[in-house]
Formats: structure tokens, sequence, C-alpha cells
């Protein structure tokens, strides 16, 4: 969890996300979700921070290497996003979503692994979108939050990965 003193009054934090909004040139590689039940939606590659991450951008390396078996370098952070979550334990408190722009340098599906590949619920999908406003719009992306703000933000996001940032 994270190094600082909480607010005493402030939710606790259940969960913790490290997700890539990943970009190979004009194109944002999502993972097409369906599962039984539930209405086909996309998200980006990551997952959760696990105790032996040491940081949360280690966490983001070795979940797109999980899910679509990708490196990516220069990721920055582009968005955090907080929702209700209920633990395991049935603690509720927030989980805490880091959404990281950041670049493929190389993907080979076949080295995709993890729980997701060895035991799926529905399918995992990797596709590409037009990184544009109506490429991120064209699909269910979740979640809401992260699809309104890349809609309203390419440029920006863009900007982010420009070589003079960091």
């Amino acid at each position: 969890m994270p190094a600082h003193d909480p607010d005493p009054a402030a939710r606790p934090v259940i969960k913790r996300t490290a997700r890539a909004i990943l970009l190979d040139d004009d194109q944002l590689i999502l993972i097409k979700r369906v599962r039984p039940g539930v209405p086909t939606y996309w998200v980006t590659p990551g997952g959760g921070v696990e105790p032996e991450d040491a940081t949360v951008t280690e966490a983001l390396h070795r979940e797109v290497d999980e899910e679509v078996g990708a490196r990516v370098s220069d990721p920055v952070t582009a968005f955090v996003d907080t929702v209700e979550h209920v633990g395991e334990d049935g603690t509720a408190g927030v989980k805490i979503q880091y959404f990281f722009a950041c670049r493929l340098e190389s993907m080979d599906l076949s080295r995709r692994h993890g729980p997701e590949i060895e035991q799926p619920n529905g399918t995992y999908d990797v596709v590409r979108v037009p990184f544009t406003p109506e490429g991120v719009t064209s699909v269910r992306l979740t979640p809401a939050s992260l699809r309104t703000y890349l809609a309203a933000n390419i440029e920006g996001v863009r900007a982010l990965l420009d070589p003079d940032v960091g």
C-alpha cells in the first residue's frame, strides 16, 4: 500500500491497479472482454499491484507482459481513477487505478500468461482502435471515466510521451 500516512477520514484503499494506455503509433491497444452474462467491454492492459511489486510502475510492466506479451517504454502517469471497491474479505473502501501513457516496444501474443490466459473466464482478445476521439468512443471502454478522459485529451496524452517531457 502507499508509503504515506493516510488521512484517517479517508476511505481505505483496498486495491491498486496499474494499467497501460498503450500506444503503437496512431493506435491504442486494448483487450476486448467477452464474458458469459456480461455485455462485451474493452479494457486497457494491466491489473492489480501485487505485494511482490516494488512499485506501481513495476506492476505495470509485469501486467502488460502477462496480458499482451508486450514490453513498453516511457510510462508516464496520465490518469488516476478512484472507484468504490469491496475487498475479498468484505471490507469496503476504494480501488485506485493508475493509468500510464506508454509506447509499445514489442509484443508477442504467444508470450501471454497468467490467470486471465491460463484460466479464462470468457475471452481476452487483443485489439487495436484508432487513437482518436472517434476510435476511443467506438468501443465500450471501461472505466467510462477513462473513455471520457481519453476522448477529450488525445493530444495531451500524446504530448506526455514527447521526448522533452521527462
